[in-house]
């Protein structure tokens, strides 16, 4: 690769954390933007998996201080959901770097496809939950019954589990999952989910540094492009059409499970 060619390659990975980021911060769903990114950069998947952590894991931090009175009055389901997420997401780190490069390599495009189709129901999982929120009755102050406590706890290490090996996805899981518990108010309810997302996948980021997987110039690269995008994305996200940008992010996800589906055969 000459050194244009490699410019070039830099260049288009700090734009995909750039759109990953400003999406992440108007809908959600940049994972299924700047991993294929990477991919095609060349970087082998289970690397690309761990840098792509590493290079969003940051702005989850600014989130996180935004929510943090939205936060306040669920520090009891934050305290709940901690530990199922530390351990769903150091065990999640732990499978992936178990994994055989060949066995990832074909599963990946499942993967992003799952991750896809989850970003593409969304609306569907706010509906059913909406109707079982109405039909419950549940407080948002983070009083939850005890069926409901059980359910977060192991849905929540799942999620987690599910967002330490891969990590597309889970915000959408997490806020399904926190519906059918009985909140309502969205905000307290990104809070929340992202709150917990900053734990699993910083767990995750921890073990796949000392594993030695991640590729620290580009997620240094991507992080920049990824905290601009998520600060303009936040900044603008009022004027942006949410249909058309989650149709974006699905067409995208389809793509990226074509192309990297092609290179597993």
């Amino acid at each position: 690769m000459t050194l244009i060619e490699q410019l070039i390659g830099l260049v288009f990975l700090f734009a995909a954390a750039f759109i990953g980021g400003a999406i992440n911060a108007v809908a959600g769903g940049g994972s299924l933007i700047a991993f294929p990114a990477l991919v095609v950069f060349g970087v082998d998947k289970i690397i690309a998996n761990a840098t792509n952590t590493a290079a969003l894991w940051p702005g989850t931090v600014g989130s996180v201080w935004a929510y943090r009175e939205d936060l306040k009055p669920l520090v009891n389901l934050l305290i709940l959901l901690l530990a199922p997420s530390f351990v769903g997401g150091l065990l999640g780190a732990l499978l992936l770097t178990r994994t055989p490069p060949e066995l990832f390599g074909r599963i990946v495009p499942l993967l992003v496809l799952f991750a896809t189709l989850i970003f593409a129901a969304r609306d569907v999982f706010n509906r059913i939950a909406a109707r079982s929120v109405e039909a419950m009755r549940r407080a948002d102050d983070g009083h939850v019954s005890l069926g409901a406590r059980i359910w977060g706890i192991l849905f929540q290490l799942f999620v987690a589990t599910y967002g330490g090996y891969f990590g597309a996805g889970i915000g959408i899981l997490m806020l399904a999952s926190l519906s059918l518990m009985g909140l309502q108010d969205i905000h307290r309810m990104n809070a929340l989910k992202t709150a917990l997302a900053f734990v699993i996948n910083g767990v995750a980021l921890v073990f796949f540094a000392l594993s030695g997987i991640v590729n620290w110039p580009l997620a240094i690269l991507m992080g920049a492009g990824g905290l601009l995008g998520g600060y303009f994305g936040a900044r603008y996200a009022k004027r942006v059409n949410q249909r058309y940008l989650r149709g974006f992010v699905v067409v995208m996800g389809l793509v990226a499970t074509a192309y990297l589906f092609t290179r597993s055969l």
